[in-house]
């Protein structure tokens, strides 16, 4: 029974094989043809965003884009996409990690991320988040913090929050040793025990005064921009005609210099706990990328299931003929007549299923 259908296989492949090549070997491929793929391209690394691209769109009145990434995958997204400015953000700690604050994640947590989006994010300006617990304790904290994010991280600047005017005092100490620094005011997610949980601020007069005011500190201090975070758009619009330097909103409406969002919201990536709870009111997902990866997930689980996938299409690597017969005459020589019969008859099979048109 073996030796037949061995003859039987044998004949199937050298009948069909050689048709079949060119044709697997296109629909196999996973690296796409130049003829006929579209889409956005990788931007050139030559030009680069730096603070100068920066200070010139703000200057001009243009606005500046930036999203959060924590990954090689996305980082990729936003070079290819043109965006400004990349922020590996600390809300890694919610969006990646899980947590239900930004508090828990680790400076070498941080630097791993950073790492990762480097590598794809040739052309924005990377900033990162310092993280809770890596710069509060002194400037010489702060500075150290900021250096390992500069050298290990290959970030371009560093993203520390308001709060007490030790950090203005850190943000300053940064600058002075040659690193760029963003501020952060309004809503500081670090800070959620002191504001009692994520709360928006400037709505009434002490509060709005003091989003004003620490981001002018923040100014003061050297910083290059000010993220304005769920401040109301009157407080916002104020803020940035006060400041000389560019301020980047998120939940703070229409009138800042430029726009933050986190790139697993904007792209309605809602799989994970922080999103299925508290997705975030200022938020427009601008995709449903959730609804077709578990699209995807549903279709592999039942096409594995029912056996059509991987089939034919999907089976890329091949034995020759010859090697085939020798394989099974080894088979049979070892004593493996069941193995001998189950590859005789994989290979029939493999050749009389038609690749994909």
């Amino acid at each position: 029974m073996a030796s037949l259908t061995y003859s039987l296989s044998r004949t199937l492949i050298r009948n069909s094989v050689i048709g079949h090549t060119r044709t697997f070997s296109r629909c196999m491929s996973n690296m796409p043809e130049n003829t006929v793929y579209g889409g956005p391209k990788l931007q050139d690394p030559n030009k680069r965003t730096t603070l100068a691209t920066l200070r010139q769109k703000h200057q001009k009145g243009e606005p500046i884009t930036m999203v959060t990434a924590y990954d090689y995958p996305s980082a990729v997204h936003l070079d290819m996409a043109g965006i400004d400015i990349c922020l590996v953000g600390d809300s890694a700690a919610m969006v990646v990690h899980g947590h239900d604050t930004t508090l828990p994640i680790t400076l070498d947590e941080m630097l791993v991320h950073c790492r990762a989006v480097a590598k794809g994010a040739k052309c924005p300006f990377l900033v990162c988040d310092l993280p809770f617990g890596s710069y509060e304790s002194s400037t010489t904290q702060a500075v150290n913090a900021a250096v390992r994010v500069l050298k290990e991280g290959a970030m371009d600047a560093i993203k520390l929050e308001a709060g007490a005017p030790s950090r203005i005092t850190a943000a300053k100490a940064i600058v002075e040793s040659g690193i760029a620094v963003m501020g952060h005011v309004g809503l500081t997610p670090q800070a959620i025990s002191v504001l009692g949980g994520f709360r928006p601020q400037g709505r009434n007069v002490s509060s709005a005064v003091k989003v004003l005011e620490t981001a002018l500190a923040f100014q003061e201090a050297g910083c290059f921009a000010v993220v304005l975070e769920c401040v109301p758009p009157q407080v916002a619009a104020a803020t940035t005609s006060a400041l000389k330097i560019p301020t980047i909103g998120i939940g703070a409406g229409p009138f800042c210099s430029g726009q933050v969002l986190v790139y697993h919201d904007l792209v309605g990536m809602m799989q994970h706990p922080h999103h299925a709870k508290v997705t975030p009111k200022f938020c427009k997902q601008f995709g449903n990328v959730g609804d077709e990866v578990n699209r995807a997930l549903l279709k592999y689980k039942e096409e594995v299931t029912n056996g059509s996938f991987p089939g034919a299409a999907y089976s890329p690597y091949k034995i020759s003929p010859a090697d085939m017969d020798g394989f099974l005459q080894q088979l049979q020589k070892l004593g493996f007549d069941d193995a001998a019969s189950a590859a005789a008859k994989a290979s029939a099979e493999i050749i009389e299923t038609p690749p994909p048109n």
